[in-house]
C-alpha cells in the first residue's frame, strides 16, 4: 500500500491536474495508484466534467486507469496544506494492492426503507458485511437524506468504519458536483466500500471542551431536555454559571452545547466520547432546554463550550490519544472532512488543523476537503456532524 499526495492553485483546471499529477509520479514512483480521490474548489465549476477523465487520463490509461473519487469544496486540502477563497484542485492517490474497490452511485429515493432488512442495503451497496467493507462517502447537501443512508449503513455494516463529507462551493442544488469513475453527478451521493487488506480508523475532533460535571438526564421528552440528575437544566446552568471563568461566562452565553454519551457502558466519559450537538433554545418557565438531538432518559450528557482554543485543544487531545493507541501501525495515507466554519474562519490563520495532524502522527499523505457537513462515528455509530474534523486514517489490514 503507497499514498500520496497534491494540491495546486493553479487557475487553469488542465495545468492545475497536470502539477498534482507530477508531484503524484514523483511520490509515487513505479506504484500505479488503484484511488484517485480528487476535490476541486468551485472557481472550476465551469470544468467539473471534464475532472474526471482529466485525472484518469493523466495517472493511467484504459484498465490502469484508477478509480476517481471526490467532490466540489468550500476550500481544499492536499499535502497537508489548506487552501480556502482562491482556486486549488487535490488528488490523493493510493496503490492499493490486496484491495477491492467497489463504488457507488446512490439517489436519495433508491434508498431502502429505514424498516428494511440489511440484505437490501448489501443488494444497494454491492457488498456484504462478510467482506469487512470500509466506507468513503460524499452527498450532496441539497438533495440527498444522508442520515438516513447513514442509518442504514450502520443497520446493515454495524462494524464498518464510515467517514466523509457533504459537498460544499454550491449555493443552491445541481451546484454541487460529485465525482465517480468517469461520470459528474449533480445530485445523490457517491462512495467507495474498500475491503481486502485495509483498515480505515477514524478520528472525530468536535472542537468542543466539557464544564462542569457528567450528569444523567432523569427526565426527557424527544429533543426536549427536561431535568438533569432531577433539576432543571437551566437550574444547572444557572448554579454552573459563576463557578467559571469570565471568559469561560462569555462563551456559555453564546456558544454552549451539550454533548451527550452515546455509549451506554462509558460511565467516565473523555475527550471523543461525547456526540456534541447544539442547545437549540431553553423555556425560562420550565427550565427545560431543546437540543439537537433525540434524548433518552438515562443517557449521561455534560455541557460544553467551543471556541478556536478550546477546538485547537480538542482536536490535540483525540489525535494524541490515537497516535498513543496506534504506536505500533503502519499509517499509509488519510483524508480529511473538515466544517467550512473552521479553518481561517475559526483560527485566523491557514493549515491549522493539518499542521496539527502532522505534529501529532508525522508526514502523512493528507487530502480532503472543507465540507457543508461531516461525517464521522462517535462510539462506533455514525453521526452527520457540524464544525467538526473528521479524519479517515488508511493502514493495512495485516
Amino acid at each position: 500500500m503507497k499514498w500520496a499526495s497534491a494540491i495546486s492553485e493553479q487557475p487553469s483546471v488542465e495545468t492545475a491536474i497536470d502539477e498534482c499529477v507530477a508531484s503524484l509520479g514523483n511520490q509515487l514512483g513505479e506504484a500505479a495508484p488503484d484511488l484517485a480521490v480528487v476535490f476541486a474548489s468551485s472557481h472550476f465549476h465551469q470544468n467539473y466534467e471534464a475532472i474526471p477523465q482529466l485525472v484518469r487520463q493523466g495517472l493511467g490509461s484504459g484498465d490502469t486507469s484508477p478509480l476517481v473519487l471526490g467532490c466540489s469544496g468550500g476550500g481544499i486540502i492536499g499535502n497537508g496544506q489548506e487552501v480556502e477563497q482562491s482556486p486549488a484542485l487535490s488528488i490523493t492517490a493510493a496503490s492499493l494492492p490486496d484491495v477491492t474497490l467497489t463504488p457507488f452511485h446512490l439517489a436519495g429515493d433508491a434508498l431502502p426503507d429505514l424498516d428494511a432488512g440489511p440484505a437490501s442495503w448489501e443488494e444497494l451497496l454491492k457488498v456484504s458485511p462478510a467482506d469487512a467493507p470500509q466506507f468513503v462517502l460524499l452527498a450532496d447537501p441539497f438533495s440527498f437524506p444522508v442520515q438516513n443512508l447513514i442509518l442504514g449503513m450502520d443497520f446493515a455494516f454495524a462494524g464498518a468504519a464510515k467517514i466523509g463529507g457533504l459537498a460544499s462551493g454550491g449555493q443552491q442544488q445541481g451546484g454541487n458536483a460529485l465525482f465517480l469513475g468517469n461520470r459528474v453527478h449533480r445530485s445523490g451521493a457517491v462512495g467507495v466500500a474498500l475491503h481486502g487488506n485495509i483498515t480505515i480508523d477514524t478520528v472525530v475532533a468536535q472542537g468542543c471542551r466539557p464544564i462542569g460535571q457528567p450528569m444523567r438526564i432523569t427526565q426527557s421528552r424527544r429533543n426536549l431536555l427536561e431535568s438533569l440528575d432531577g433539576e432543571t437544566p437551566l437550574n444547572v446552568l444557572r448554579a454552573l454559571f459563576p463557578t467559571l471563568s469570565e471568559r469561560d461566562q462569555g462563551l456559555m452565553r453564546n456558544s454552549l452545547f451539550l454533548g451527550v454519551v452515546m455509549d451506554e457502558f462509558i460511565d467516565e466519559p473523555q475527550q471523543g466520547d461525547f456526540l456534541i450537538r447544539n442547545v437549540m433554545g431553553m423555556d425560562d418557565r420550565s427550565g427545560s432546554l431543546a437540543i439537537g438531538e433525540m434524548l433518552k432518559e438515562g443517557q449521561l450528557v455534560q455541557f460544553h463550550l467551543r471556541d478556536a482554543d478550546t477546538s485547537a485543544q480538542d482536536l490535540a487531545a483525540v489525535l494524541e490519544r490515537y497516535a498513543g493507541d496506534n504506536r505500533e501501525n503502519d499509517v499509509h495515507g488519510a483524508l480529511l472532512f473538515s466544517c467550512l466554519g473552521r479553518g481561517q474562519y475559526l483560527y485566523g490563520r491557514p493549515n491549522h488543523d493539518t499542521d496539527l495532524f502532522r505534529d501529532k502522527l508525522g508526514a502523512v499523505p493528507l487530502g480532503g476537503f472543507f465540507c457543508n457537513g461531516e461525517i464521522g462515528p462517535v462510539s462506533g455509530t455514525t453521526f452527520l456532524h457540524g464544525y467538526t474534523s473528521s479524519f479517515g486514517i488508511f493502514r493495512p489490514r495485516m
